[in-house]
C-alpha cells in the first residue's frame, strides 16, 4: 500500500545527489587571484598566447600560482594568498604593458572560486554573492544630460546645413545658443522657405520666428518634448549597455548595473578590489569617427620618417601595417543607429552592415561620391588615442543609409567589429557622484550572521518536530533538509545573485516548508483518530493534504512572482529565493518525506502503532 516502485525510489535519490553535487561548491570559499583582459577594444586577446606570458612572467618572478584558466575574453591566475596576487599582478603588469602610458591589457585584481577542478568541469560552480555578502564597490553615475542636449543640438546644426544647402535654401548663419538653435535669414521669403524644408525633412523641432529689426530674420528651432525624451532614454539605454562591455573587462560575474531616477545609474560590481581599475574603466570616454586616408605619393614614408605632414596623423591598421590618415572628421559614430555581422553579397564574404540617421546617410553619399577608390579610415577614439578599427576602400557612391564594410575579415572579426561600432562609445558623459566600498570583512561577517540565523532557525524547528512528532518529526526534519540542499544547489545551477533579502527568504523558506509536514502529519493524526489502520492512515493522510499544500504554494507563489515582476534590486533577490523555495519545498515535503515513510513502513503488513507523538482521540 505504502511503497513507491523502485524507479521513483532511485530518481527521488539521483535528485538528491545532484542536489549534494551542485552545493559542494559554495563550501569551498574563494581565492585570490588576477585576471588578463584586452587594454584596446580593436585588439582581441589570444588566449593561449596571454596564458603562455603570465606563466612565463609568474615563473620569472618565482610566484607560485594554483592554476591559470583562460576563456575567449580573458585569462585568469589563482594564488594562496593576498601578499602573492599583488606580487604577481605587479610582475604581469610588467610583463605585459613595457609601457604604462599605452597598456595593451588590463590587470586587474579578482577573486575566483576554490573549487576542485572535477567540480568545475561539470559546471558546478557557487552562487553569485551580492555586494552585502562578497564586499565590493557601489558606484552611483550621474549622466551629463545637459551635455547630451548640446551635443545633439551641434549635431544638429550641421544637419540644418545640409539641408538648407540640399534645398538651395540662403541664409546669414546657423548657431547653438543655449538649448536652441539660431538660423538667420536676411529676408522673410528665405526664412519661409526654410521653414518648409526644414519640417519636410524632421518632425523632430519646433520652429519659431524671431525678429530682431534692422533686417534680421531669425528662425529658431528647439527639440520637441518628445524628441528630448527620446534622447534621454537613447543616452541611458546606450550608457547602461556601454558599461555591461567594458565591466566585462574586469571579470565581474554579477555586476548590478540599472538605472535610478531619470539621469542616474546605479553600478554595483561584488568582488571587485582594484576600485582605482573600476574606476578607470568606467570613466574611459569613447568615440567614433570616419576620416580619410591620406594616399598623397610618398606621405606615408615621410610621416614613417618623422616627418608627419600637417593635417595628418600616423596610425597602424589590424595587421600592422602603416596608415595616414588625416585629421578632418567626416562623420560621428552620432549618426550610426546599428552595426550587425553579415556577408557580402557578390563575394560571400564576412563583412559588417551599417545602418546611418538620415543626416549621416547623406554625409555619407556626399563622402563616397567625390572620393571613389579612396580609403576611408574607422576609428575608435578613447582617452585621446585612437585605434583603427577598419579602412576600407571606397567602391561606389553609397547612399541610402545603408552600408557594408568587407575585405580580409573574418566571420569573429565581422562580430567583434559590429559590437565596437555598435555599443563603442558613450552617448552622453557621465560622472561618478557617490563612491561606496564595502569590505571583504563585513560581507564575510553579513554571511556568518545569515548563516548563523538560518541555522539557529533550522535547529529550533527540527528540535520542536522530533518533540512533538517522534520518528515522524525525524523524517520531517531530514525533508526539511533536503529542501534546503535542493534550494542552494538550484541557485547555483542557476548563477543567481545571493545577498541578505536572500537569506531572508531561505530562512523563511525553513518555516513555510515545514508547514506542508505539519499538514500531512496532523492529517494522518485526524485518521487514526477516526479509527483508520496505520497504513491506510499514512496513504490518506499524505493523499488528503496534497490540495491543501499545492493551494497554499500555489498563493504564495503567486505572490512571489508579483514581487519578482514589478520589484527591484533588494526586492527581486528575496523573491527569486521565495520562489524556488516554494517549488523545492514541494518535492521534499511530499515525495522525499513518503519516501522515507515508505522505507521505515511500507514493507510491514501489519503495524501496531505510529510513531507520531501524542494522539489525542474524542473523549480522551
Amino acid at each position: 500500500m505504502n511503497r513507491y516502485p523502485l524507479w521513483k525510489n532511485l530518481l527521488i535519490g539521483l535528485i538528491l545527489l545532484w542536489g549534494l553535487i551542485y552545493t559542494l561548491p559554495n563550501f569551498y570559499g574563494e581565492v585570490p587571484a588576477v585576471q588578463v583582459s584586452s587594454a584596446k577594444a580593436t585588439v582581441k586577446l589570444d588566449p593561449a598566447a596571454a596564458t603562455d606570458r603570465v606563466a612565463n612572467a609568474l615563473r620569472e618572478a618565482g610566484i607560485d600560482n594554483q592554476g591559470i584558466f583562460s576563456d575567449a575574453t580573458s585569462v585568469r591566475a589563482r594564488f594562496a594568498g593576498t601578499d602573492e596576487q599583488i606580487r604577481a599582478k605587479d610582475a604581469i603588469e610588467r610583463a605585459l604593458n613595457p609601457d604604462p602610458q599605452d597598456p595593451g591589457y588590463v590587470v586587474a585584481l579578482n577573486l575566483l572560486p576554490a573549487s576542485p577542478s572535477w567540480l568545475t568541469a561539470i559546471h558546478a560552480l557557487p552562487m553569485y554573492l551580492g555586494l552585502d555578502l562578497r564586499g565590493g564597490v557601489h558606484f552611483l553615475l550621474q549622466v551629463d544630460m545637459p551635455g547630451a542636449l548640446a551635443k545633439r543640438l551641434d549635431s544638429l546644426s550641421g544637419d540644418l546645413r545640409t539641408v538648407l544647402r540640399d534645398k538651395n535654401v540662403r541664409h546669414a548663419g546657423i548657431n547653438r545658443e543655449g538649448e536652441s538653435v539660431h538660423i538667420r535669414f536676411r529676408s522673410e521669403a528665405e526664412r519661409d522657405a526654410a521653414r518648409s524644408a526644414i519640417q519636410a525633412s524632421t518632425a523632430d523641432l519646433q520652429l519659431t520666428n524671431r525678429d530682431d529689426g534692422a533686417g534680421d530674420f531669425r528662425l529658431v528651432a528647439t527639440l520637441t518634448p518628445q524628441a528630448l525624451q527620446t534622447m534621454r532614454d537613447f543616452a541611458i539605454k546606450q550608457n547602461i549597455g556601454t558599461l555591461h562591455n567594458r565591466i566585462n573587462e574586469l571579470g565581474v560575474a554579477e555586476p548590478v548595473i540599472q538605472q535610478q531616477g531619470a539621469e542616474r545609474i546605479v553600478v554595483q560590481l561584488p568582488g571587485v578590489q582594484d576600485v582605482a581599475k573600476a574606476k578607470d574603466i568606467l570613466g574611459r570616454t569613447a568615440t567614433l569617427e570616419v576620416r580619410m586616408v591620406d594616399d598623397t605619393p610618398g606621405a606615408l614614408e615621410q610621416a614613417m620618417a618623422g616627418n608627419v605632414p600637417f593635417g595628418t596623423e600616423l596610425y597602424t591598421e589590424r595587421g600592422g601595417l602603416p596608415l595616414l590618415v588625416k585629421k578632418q572628421v567626416v562623420l560621428t559614430g552620432d549618426r550610426l543607429t546599428d552595426a550587425q555581422p553579415g556577408f557580402d553579397g557578390q563575394t560571400h564574404e564576412p563583412a559588417v552592415h551599417l545602418t546611418l540617421d538620415a543626416a549621416g546617410a547623406r554625409i555619407f553619399r556626399d563622402l563616397t561620391r567625390e572620393n571613389v577608390g579612396k580609403r576611408m579610415a574607422i576609428l575608435l577614439i578613447e582617452k585621446g588615442k585612437g585605434e583603427v578599427v577598419t579602412a576600407p576602400v571606397i567602391r561606389t557612391e553609397i547612399g541610402g543609409g545603408r552600408v557594408q564594410i568587407s575585405g580580409r575579415m573574418s566571420t569573429t572579426e565581422a562580430t567583434d567589429v559590429a559590437l565596437l561600432l555598435r555599443a563603442g562609445s558613450l552617448a552622453a558623459p557621465m560622472e561618478i557622484i557617490e563612491e561606496r566600498t564595502v569590505g571583504p570583512s563585513l560581507g564575510a561577517d553579513n554571511i556568518s550572521k545569515g548563516f548563523h540565523s538560518t541555522l539557529w532557525g533550522f535547529i529550533a524547528i527540527a528540535v520542536f518536530m522530533c518533540i512533538y512528532y517522534a520518528l515522524f518529526g525525524v523524517v520531517s526534519t531530514i525533508a526539511l533538509a533536503a529542501n534546503l540542499l535542493l534550494l542552494v544547489a538550484l541557485l547555483s545551477l542557476l548563477q543567481a545573485t545571493l545577498t541578505l533579502p536572500g537569506i531572508a527568504a531561505m530562512a523563511l523558506t525553513l518555516g513555510m516548508a515545514i508547514d506542508a509536514n505539519v499538514l500531512i502529519n496532523e492529517r494522518i493524526r485526524e485518521e487514526l483518530r477516526n479509527g483508520s489502520s496505520p497504513q491506510a492512515a499514512i496513504a490518506a493522510g499524505y493523499d488528503r493534504a496534497f490540495g491543501t499544500i499545492l493551494d497554499s504554494n500555489v498563493t504564495s507563489l503567486i505572490a512571489g512572482i508579483a514581487l519578482l515582476v514589478f520589484g527591484s534590486g533588494p526586492v527581486r533577490g528575496f523573491a527569486v529565493v521565495h520562489c524556488l523555495g516554494l517549488l523545492t519545498s514541494m518535492f521534499s515535503a511530499i515525495l522525499v518525506s513518503r519516501m522515507l515513510i515508505n522505507v521505515i513502513y511500507g514493507r510491514r503488513r501489519k503495524i501496531d502503532k505510529l510513531s507520531i507523538g501524542q494522539v489525542w482521540k474524542p473523549g480522551n
